[in-house]
């Protein structure tokens, strides 16, 4: 069976616009109004989406439900297993009595909540990103912050909006060539015009982190730090991505942000230490118990005394961080060695969906021709980020010397309770596929391109939209790499520009993405609190989308000259 997708299905492109919209509309109301548990947010919305396409758009009904199960499907795989692993090994820490450890040894960096959250949610989480992406930093940054004392619903959002300005460049460059392929244009030009308006995001990224946590007088307090993590990451990225290509930017940029922060502070030290109201004085303090309600405040020197009695050795301290220092290592060589990845690639099965591959077809103006479109389902067995983390897992088992039987209860202890996140992380891959596959998608593209000259504007948020939509800056650019190229040669404006800001507009709907409110929910232990941390980062997602917006419009109007 044969179907080409229909991008006005109501002949009213206004209209067509509505409808395509109210899968997206049930879903906001679910979590942020009735404040509806995501996993049944989810499945809701994935049925919403299949009777909008098969009533509306005229999709079959064989073609909408394959594609809702291969979306599923991608969601558990690599998604879903990338999340179980990153919080089976930090479940093992906690087991072993290893967290502890690693908490005493961030806090003899710093005590203050503030630079710890530069180093673990921004810089340490930047590296993540860049090295596999897909959730992987929101997962193992946002539960080392709930593990060393942060809230973790604050743990959660916070990992969320630090995990911003790299995912432009995420899974060594992943996206940036993703929209290459279907646009046309060269990599490295796409990676230049990227590296010319996320540096500014970059360095305003980790001000407005500080700024939520501790309000205007105590980020002031810290400027001098966060212009080092800030500045360090922002010209790192714009020199890398400029003159190194696409690959490299986020962890070239993270370890120099990480490493300079971390000099700065053998030098420097705020007046004050920041901690959350009520938390209680760290030699008393156990994983998860304070409370985010504001700030108390102590000297330096009252945190030094609290430290110096709880003394532990270098070779504890290393024991303690090995296994993420290890993830560090196996992560950088799944994703930044093409010989290791050709090796992993050997266990790699991939086959076409019957019946749905190629069986439907995309029309103009999306594509220059009716062009089929693929569905395949890929598991990579060994070459999935998760895979990479499980293996750590499997190391750390022998570097706390844990009973066998200790770490296989872990791990099923870990499945049971990442039930419910992997459904709505299953659902919301359904989502997005039947989105796709259906054409509503390109519906809300075409909507965008509409605007003419106001459309630099907008083409941010079509990539905010397509993001928000997908869960990956990836996915986005495959999805609306090419309109955007096609509206920039209608408009007059540089394709170059318009398919960058989808990509660098993108990022900034990272932090909503119910993909990624899934993570980071399942990785902090607030399972069911998925509406409240979409409410919480709904309005830093909508200013930062204006900001690249903002970027966008100038570089087009004002300062063209700034195009590669």
């Amino acid at each position: 069976m044969n179907w080409t997708q229909v991008y006005n299905p109501t002949g009213n492109m206004v209209l067509s616009f509505i409808v395509a919209l109210i899968p997206i509309l049930f879903f906001f109301w679910a979590l942020a109004i009735k404040k509806m548990k995501g996993h049944y947010a989810g499945l809701l919305t994935v049925l919403i989406a299949i009777l909008v396409a098969v009533i509306f758009y005229g999709m079959p009904i064989s073609l909408a439900i394959e594609s809702t199960v291969l979306g599923a499907a991608n969601g558990l795989w690599p998604i879903g297993w990338i999340i179980v692993a990153a919080v089976f090994l930090y479940k093992l820490a906690v087991k072993a009595g290893q967290f502890e450890l690693m908490r005493s040894s961030i806090a003899s960096l710093t005590e203050d909540r503030r630079l710890q959250a530069l180093l673990i949610a921004f810089s340490f989480g930047a590296f993540l990103e860049g090295a596999a992406g897909f959730g992987t930093p929101v997962a193992i940054a946002g539960a080392l912050l709930a593990g060393i004392g942060f809230n973790p619903f604050y743990a959660a959002g916070l990992c969320l909006i630090a995990n911003t300005a790299p995912v432009a460049f995420g899974a060594i460059g992943s996206p940036i060539i993703a929209a290459a392929q279907v646009s046309g244009i060269n990599s490295d030009i796409l990676s230049q015009m990227i590296g010319r308006q996320l540096p500014v995001l970059s360095a305003f990224v980790p001000f407005w982190l500080i700024f939520i946590m501790a309000g205007w007088k105590k980020t002031i307090e810290v400027l001098p730090a966060i212009l080092v993590c800030g500045l360090s990451f922002a010209v790192t990225q714009f020199l890398t991505s400029n003159y190194l290509g696409p690959e490299l930017p986020d962890i070239a940029s993270s370890i120099v942000s990480l490493v300079a922060l971390a000099l700065f502070l053998k030098i420097w030290r705020p007046k004050s230490i920041f901690r959350f109201k009520n938390e209680e004085p760290p030699e008393n303090k156990t994983p998860n118990k304070t409370a985010y309600a504001g700030s108390g405040l102590g000297t330096t020197e009252q945190a030094a005394a609290l430290l110096k009695n709880k003394k532990h050795s270098g070779v504890q301290i290393f024991k303690a961080w090995s296994p993420f220092l290890l993830l560090i290592v196996i992560i950088g060589l799944w994703g930044g060695f093409n010989s290791v990845k050709k090796l992993l690639s050997y266990a790699t099965v991939e086959f076409p969906i019957p019946g749905l591959n190629n069986a439907i077809f995309k029309a103009q103006p999306i594509v220059d021709h009716l062009t089929p479109y693929a569905a395949s389902y890929k598991w990579d067995i060994l070459g999935a980020a998760g895979t990479a983390i499980l293996i750590t897992a499997f190391v750390t088992k022998f570097i706390y010397s844990m009973p066998w039987k200790i770490w296989c209860q872990t791990f099923i202890e870990t499945l049971k309770e990442l039930r419910h996140p992997l459904i709505m992380i299953a659902s919301v891959l359904g989502l997005a596929y039947i989105c796709n596959y259906s054409g509503m998608s390109a519906t809300l593209g075409l909507a965008f391109a509409s605007t003419g000259v106001l459309f630099p504007f907008f083409a941010p948020l079509l990539g905010w939209t397509g993001v928000f939509l997908t869960g990956s800056d990836t996915s986005s650019n495959a999805l609306f790499g090419n309109l955007q190229r096609i509206t920039g040669q209608q408009i007059g404006v540089d394709p170059t520009l318009l398919v960058a800001a989808n990509s660098s507009g993108g990022v900034t709907g990272k932090m909503i993405s119910p993909q990624s409110i899934a993570v980071a929910t399942a990785a902090t232990g607030q399972v069911g609190k998925e509406g409240s941390l979409f409410r919480f980062t709904m309005k830093h997602s909508l200013l930062f989308v204006l900001i690249v917006s903002v970027i966008t419009v100038l570089e087009a109007y004002v300062i063209s000259w700034i195009i590669p």
